[in-house]
C-alpha cells in the first residue's frame, strides 16, 4: 500500500541482497514515531551499491544510536524525533563513530 501511496511500484524480488527499497519510518518507533502512513515512507537506493551501504541500512545505524542516545539521557527525545525527520544523515558522522566504537549497528 505506501509504495501506491507514493506512486511508485514495488521493486521485483526487493528480499535478502537483492533489496533495493524498504518501507521506512521517518520517526523510527523506538524514538515514539507513528505506525502510520504519515510515518512510513519507501526509501531505496542505490542499488549499485552493496546491501549494507544502501540508504535504509545506513539509516538503521542512526536510528540505534538515536535510541541509545535518548536512552542514556545525551539527547532529548524531541530533540532526536525532529532531527531525525528533518535531516538523518546529520548524524551519520556520529552513527558511524558509535558502530566502529562497538554500539549496536
Amino acid at each position: 500500500m505506501a509504495y501506491s501511496w507514493y506512486g511508485i511500484q514495488k521493486p521485483r524480488g526487493n528480499s535478502g541482497d537483492n533489496q533495493v527499497c524498504e518501507l521506512d519510518h521517518l520517526v523510527p518507533l523506538e524514538l515514539g514515531g507513528a505506525d502510520g502512513m504519515g510515518n512510513i515512507w519507501t526509501e531505496c537506493g542505490p542499488n549499485a551499491t552493496v546491501l549494507e551501504n544502501r540508504y535504509f541500512k545506513v539509516k538503521d545505524r542512526v536510528e540505534n544510536y538515536l535510541a541509545d542516545e535518548v536512552r542514556t539521557g545525551r539527547v532529548p527525545l524531541a530533540t532526536a524525533q525532529r532531527g531525525i525527520a528533518t535531516d538523518w544523515t546529520q548524524y551519520l558522522s556520529e552513527a558511524n563513530r558509535y558502530c566502529e566504537s562497538g554500539g549496536r549497528c
